[in-house]
């Protein structure tokens, strides 16, 4: 028996979070309800607590959901394979399936039913307003695109099904990183992380990952998953050191996942090889990139991709390795708190917190605040 209201988290303003309940919506033949497990939290959950992402307010955050199905109608059982107490991962986007971005298979950049039709981004006056993973429940429309994942996993592992789905979107799938290549990885945070463990289970032959001097656990941590060298950038000449590491070959594939900073993104072209590949996706808060010289990708002949979004077959990546249990992505996890507890989530993922060395954080609707 399901209750008939849900705590959610309301972003009302940037950096203003409050706790409120809504009321459980009937679901209809082809919707469904999802009892929220843990909602993983990201840089850009960052960015939209903070206002640097214009997000259309007040809203429920949480596009990292991962949950239970608590209620389905049996037409949206039947099309995504799914029953009553089944868990699932469920996908950021809410795609309409009819524009032409969706016909053509990029469903991630979906705008048929507005910028920002996704799971943590839909306005609370939308109705059912249980649209984002910050929640103890959440609906899931029609268009909501899950993945079944098994339920014996621990859900603060599971729910890693987000930021390594990114790794292989971005490190694996838009450069098609494959055996031989070097990969490059800039920035050692979740996402980098992750494109460590995605590029190393593509095959790549060496992988480098740059990071600071205060990211030196991180660092650490990513030979631990897969790197085969770290440069830290403030205490070593990072072109002279790649030089030597590829040979003077440079990296085959640069991926760039640091966030504001932009120094890597003028940087990545020295970087990268001749006919080599960039994937651009940190986000930088729409600032300009100085010192880029373009004349490097030209006489190069580099190939510059942008990263927006994941894609089913990198979810589906994702959990497959998950579910194998090869890697120990649990190293990854720093984080779990209590859903009332989402505004220090959040600082602590953004390094406002003294003291707390983050990484990999989730919200666990079920555990409570002291």
């Amino acid at each position: 028996m399901l209750p008939r209201t849900s705590r959610v988290v309301v972003q009302e303003g940037p950096r203003r979070l409050v706790l409120r309940e809504l009321p459980l919506p009937p679901i209809a033949d082809d919707s469904a309800i999802v009892r929220i497990e843990a909602c993983g939290i990201c840089g850009s959950d960052v960015e939209q607590y903070t206002g640097t992402i214009p997000v259309p307010l007040p809203v429920v955050p949480g596009h990292e959901p991962l949950g239970v199905i608590a209620a389905i109608g049996d037409r949206a059982a039947k099309r995504w394979g799914v029953d009553v107490g089944d868990r699932v991962a469920v996908e950021a986007p809410i795609p309409c399936s009819r524009c032409r971005r969706c016909l053509a298979g990029r469903y991630h950049l979906c705008r048929g039913r507005g910028t920002m039709f996704a799971h943590g981004y839909v306005r609370l006056d939308h109705p059912p307003g249980l649209w984002g993973g910050y929640a103890d429940f959440m609906y899931l429309d029609p268009c909501s695109i899950v993945h079944r994942i098994r339920s014996d996993i621990p859900a603060s592992l599971a729910v890693m099904f987000n930021p390594l789905g990114a790794g292989f979107r971005w490190a694996v799938e838009i450069p098609h990183t494959g055996p031989g290549d070097v990969v490059l990885i800039l920035g050692p945070g979740q996402r980098g992380l992750a494109s460590v463990v995605a590029a190393r289970a593509a095959g790549a032959d060496t992988i480098i990952v740059t990071g600071l001097a205060r990211d030196a656990a991180k660092l650490a941590l990513a030979r631990e998953l897969g790197a085969d060298h770290v440069i830290d950038v403030e205490h070593e000449d990072a072109a002279r050191r790649v030089h030597e590491l590829t040979n003077g070959h440079g990296a085959d594939v640069v991926v760039e996942v640091s966030s504001y900073a932009t120094e890597p993104v003028a940087a990545a072209l020295r970087y990268v090889a001749t006919s080599g590949r960039i994937v651009l996706a940190g986000v930088k808060g729409f600032k300009p990139v100085p010192d880029f010289v373009s004349d490097f990708a030209v006489v190069k002949e580099v190939t510059i991709h942008g990263a927006f979004g994941v894609t089913a077959r990198a979810y589906g990546a994702a959990i497959r390795l998950i579910e194998s249990g090869r890697v120990p992505l649990a190293r990854m996890h720093t984080h779990d708190f209590a859903l009332a507890d989402a505004e220090r989530a959040i600082q602590t993922l953004a390094g406002e917190i003294p003291g707390e060395r983050a990484i990999h954080i989730c919200l666990v609707p079920e555990a409570r605040a002291d």
